[in-house]
This record gives structure tokens, sequence and C-alpha cells, in this order.
């Protein structure tokens, strides 16, 4: 069966944000970078749902383009980003502003850099509330501190007043939860909020955003390269490769039963507690060139599994996405018959 999700998919019948066949260009001297390149996928209300793949597969480029942040010489082309029904592709400026921060907010992976080093936290959490809301001053300070609080972020009303550098990297992460959080959105992008912080503090900030999560209903888009963090985070996971979906299913069944050789090449190369190798299992070969692109399916040239089958067809016909099992998609020639080969 082939990809189902451009029409009534039974992934989700109202999803709070389906993405339709989203491609970004960018424009260079050098070439087009086909940096999204035919990306689709639902997230139901109240998921995390987890957007995987190594460096460079387009998992940030994904919420850039969903945010309408994505500047020159880059480019949405084509496809469909549905929040609540509205395209926000066709969204002017000013709406898209309405919006972030509001109904959309974002953590970055780098709160430092996010955060504004010359103004103090407190301000910049009061600006977010000043934007989205009608407050008076006195009700925007009471605010802010009980976000402080609610992140888990001691003596809030103290820490209003620091700068970001007077703040640890995990302190800093929180504040950024917390202007995420102001407004409660209805979805929540997180793109790699723990790849800077060290494994304890790690732990901590993503049981913070469950926990939030759990609190308030809100939905959340969880951009990740760590397996480990998918597996233990997320309700559902869409695998990109080299500007691609190429795998989507519930974390549960993903997990238990990966269906994409790239998956199964990721999923392999997790360490496991207790069991030597001689070497951990890698993934051969290069992320492909996005300027110029082979012929084909993307992963054949990295492929075990297509060396195994003598599957000529995936060096020169770029698979679509076959509904393998139901809600569970893999775009892999191998399941052109129904996977009967794997």
């Amino acid at each position: 069966m082939v990809d189902k999700r451009n029409g009534n998919s039974p992934l989700s019948e109202q999803p709070l944000l389906e993405v339709r066949d989203l491609r970004t260009y960018f424009f260079t001297r050098r070439g087009t970078v086909k940096a999204i390149d035919g990306v689709s996928f639902r997230v139901n209300c109240g998921e995390i749902r987890g957007v995987v793949g190594e460096s460079g597969c387009g998992k940030s480029m994904t919420a850039m383009s969903i945010l309408q942040l994505v500047d020159k010489p880059g480019k949405i082309v084509s496809g469909e980003i549905l929040f609540k029904g509205e395209d926000l592709v066709k969204k002017s400026r000013r709406e898209m502003s309405r919006l972030r921060g509001k109904q959309i907010s974002v953590i970055f992976q780098e709160p430092r850099s996010s955060l504004n080093p010359v103004f103090k936290v407190g301000n910049q959490l009061r600006e977010v509330l000043h934007i989205h809301e009608e407050l008076k001053r006195e009700q925007e300070q009471k605010k802010a501190v009980s976000q402080l609080r609610e992140v888990g972020i001691p003596d809030p009303e103290r820490r209003m007043d620091n700068y970001p550098h007077e703040m640890s990297g995990g302190m800093a992460q929180r504040v950024m939860i917390a202007m995420g959080m102001a407004c409660a959105p209805d979805l929540l992008i997180a793109d790699e909020p723990t790849t800077a912080l060290d494994v304890t503090i790690q732990a901590q900030v993503l049981d913070l955003i469950r926990s939030l999560r759990d609190d308030h209903n809100m939905t959340v888009l969880l951009i990740t390269h760590d397996m480990g963090v998918v597996a233990e985070m997320t309700d559902n996971v869409t695998v990109m490769y080299a500007g691609t979906t190429v795998e989507e299913a519930s974390t549960e069944v993903l997990f238990a039963e990966p269906l994409h050789p790239y998956t199964q090449g990721l999923i392999a190369s997790i360490p496991v507690m207790g069991e030597v190798k001689e070497r951990l299992d890698v993934i051969p070969g290069t992320v492909p060139n996005l300027i110029d692109m082979p012929p084909g399916c993307r992963f054949a040239p990295r492929c075990r599994a297509r060396i195994e089958f003598g599957l000529e067809k995936c060096m020169v016909e770029e698979p679509p996405m076959f509904e393998v099992k139901p809600n569970h998609f893999a775009r892999c020639w191998l399941y052109e018959g129904g996977g009967d080969e794997a």
C-alpha cells in the first residue's frame, strides 16, 4: 500500500499540525540545495512526536519552515504546513508573528545563544508576555515569576534579575522553556533541547518537557539525533534522511520492528548497557550531496539490504512511502509487494 497521508490518513482524523510534501530549497551559486525535499508527517493533539535523523538530514530546517523563519537564499517552494487546518505557508509575516510565541513556541539547542546577553532574563520573559498578553506590568511580573517557578528554577524572584551568563546551561534552558510556555502554546517545537547539556541535566530538562506536556495537554515536536531520547520521550516517530521522510510509526512499533534499512542502522548503532562488542555497528558511507542528489533511493549507496536482495531498482527510481502495516510507513522498495522480502 502506498502512502495515504496526503488524503484521509489513518494516523489521525484531526491533527494539530500536518506537513504535506514540504520542499524547502536554498538557491546558491553552487547550485540548488534541496534541504527539505518531500517531507510529510502529522502531529496529533497532546502527543510528543519525535523527528530523528543524523546531522544534515533536514530536521532543524523542517522546524524553521514550520515557523516561517527560512531566510534568503532559502525558500519554501512547494507543500503545505497545516496548523489547526490553516496553511502557514500562505500567512503574512504579521500573522506569523502573532502565532509564534502565542500558539507555536520553540526551544533551541543553545539557550545562551537564544537569550539576549545584555538583558535580564526577567525582562526577556516579561517581553514575551507583553507582546502576546494584555496584562498590566504587575501582572506580567507575577506571571513571569510563576513561569520560572513552574520550570523548577529556585528563588525565581531573585533569578528574574540575573543575566543569562550568570546562569548554568541547564538553568538557561529552563528559562527558555519558561519563555516558550509563557502563553500556553498549543505546539512546542523543541529543537535538540539537550544537546549542549551534560547527561544529568539532559534528563531533568526532558522530564520537565514531559511533565509540562502532561500538565497542560500540550503537543510537542521533539527534534533530535539521539535515538535514546526518542525511545524515552516520544509517542510517535518520523525518521528523516537526506531531506525526506523514510519511516513513520509509533515509537513502540518502530523500535520493536524497524522497517527501513536506515532506521535499522540507527537503532543497531545504539550502545546497549551490559553488552560488550568489539566494534559498534555503523552505517557505511556518507550522506549524499543535497545539491547533486543521486538517482533512485537516497540511501541506496549505503544500504546493505539493497546488496543482499539484489534490488537494482533502488539505484534508478526513488520509492514512495509504503504503508507496510497499519500506521507504519517506510520509503523502501523492499515493501513494494507488501514486505515479503524483509
